[in-house]
């Protein structure tokens, strides 16, 4: 796999974000790097949501999200999502 770099990497989760739940009146730019994904104060995704990327992620990238801690802690941020996966790449 070709090495990016670490925005272009977010903009990639966040296209894939988009992508995978539809999300037809969000673009790249508007997701910011270190904005909450869940509740109110960020992307406002839920629980189904979630999964839905869990799923996503480990086909897409092959690491596995082993319980819901690490999830809750993966899913804080883009920022935090593309550490997670980066880390278990490496």
């Amino acid at each position: 796999m070709v090495t990016m770099t670490q925005t272009s990497f977010k903009n990639e989760l966040k296209e894939m974000v988009i992508s995978c739940l539809n999300l037809e009146d969000v673009a790249a730019h508007d997701i910011q790097d270190d904005a909450p994904l869940f509740g109110d104060d960020g992307l406002g995704l839920d629980s189904v949501d979630a999964l839905t990327l869990v799923v996503q992620i480990e086909r897409d990238y092959g690491v596995e999200i082993e319980d819901e801690e690490v999830g809750r802690q993966a899913f804080a941020s883009i920022s935090a999502l593309a550490d997670f996966i980066e880390s278990k790449k490496n």
